[in-house]
């Protein structure tokens, strides 16, 4: 099982980015994964991205729900950068996976 970031929202949540959350990220955001940059994303993929890491430890949860989850307990900086330490534990240490939003 993929490691992941825990960080506390309504409640401490841990974004993991397994194969599932990442073939979601595409299915949401339409863009290949890989092809995606993180130094320059929009707040849709953003928010797509947390959902998706989110998703694997609340099936209840929804892209409209992580967003007010987001307004009432967190910035995006913070999510960001969450994001950035979530994603370079699924990918390993590369230089290619930096921190969103950077």
């Amino acid at each position: 099982m993929k490691q992941g970031i825990t960080f506390e929202l309504d409640k401490p949540r841990t974004l993991r980015y397994g194969i599932n959350a990442l073939a979601k990220i595409e299915d949401i955001t339409g863009k290949n994964l890989m092809k995606l940059d993180l130094t320059n994303i929009g707040v849709k993929d953003l928010l797509a991205i947390v959902y998706a890491g989110l998703y694997h430890e609340d099936k209840t949860l929804t892209i409209e729900k992580v967003g007010d989850l987001i307004d009432e307990h967190s910035d995006l900086k913070q999510v960001a950068e969450k994001v950035g330490e979530a994603l370079t534990l699924a990918f390993g240490d590369t230089k290619k996976v930096v921190k969103a939003g950077e």
